[in-house]
């Protein structure tokens, strides 16, 4: 299965970006409002300079404490966005997910985003495409 299948079963143009100058107290209201675990900080809503997670608040939240909260959302994210682009097939992307130990991932065309997959949205697809082979299988065994 390709990453553009998996982007046809989430809402179009609805990647969540925050600016990197935004506090990280703004991130956190944004991603407790949208129900999301990140965010991808972006200066102009296209392109990725970075992505903030529950987990990158979370662990200087633990090291530093409340003050944390003021400090921009630049200081915090994860500059080095790895991303996958439509034509990717979902087990490369689910191995590069995994491997790097990171749940969401943008999908870019061109440099710029096209849609933001998570590990969830991965591995539901690749279990679909499992049983479907699955049944191809069975259909071939008993004939049908």
């Amino acid at each position: 299965m390709l990453v553009s299948q998996i982007l046809k079963s989430k809402p179009e143009g609805n990647v969540i970006t925050i600016a990197p100058e935004a506090s990280v107290a703004e991130a956190v209201a944004l991603l407790s409002a949208k129900k999301i675990g990140a965010v991808i900080v972006s200066s102009d809503g296209r392109h990725a300079v970075g992505i903030l997670s529950e987990r990158d608040i979370v662990r200087e939240l633990g090291k530093r404490g409340p003050g944390v909260l003021s400090d921009s959302v630049s200081s915090l994210m994860t500059a080095k966005v790895v991303g996958c682009e439509r034509g990717d097939q979902t087990h490369a992307v689910l191995q590069k997910m995994t491997d790097g130990r990171f749940r969401h991932m943008p999908v870019l065309d061109g440099g710029a985003m096209v849609g933001l997959i998570s590990i969830g949205d991965v591995v539901k697809a690749r279990l679909e495409e499992l049983a479907a082979e699955k049944d191809a299988l069975e259909g071939m065994i008993k004939g049908f």
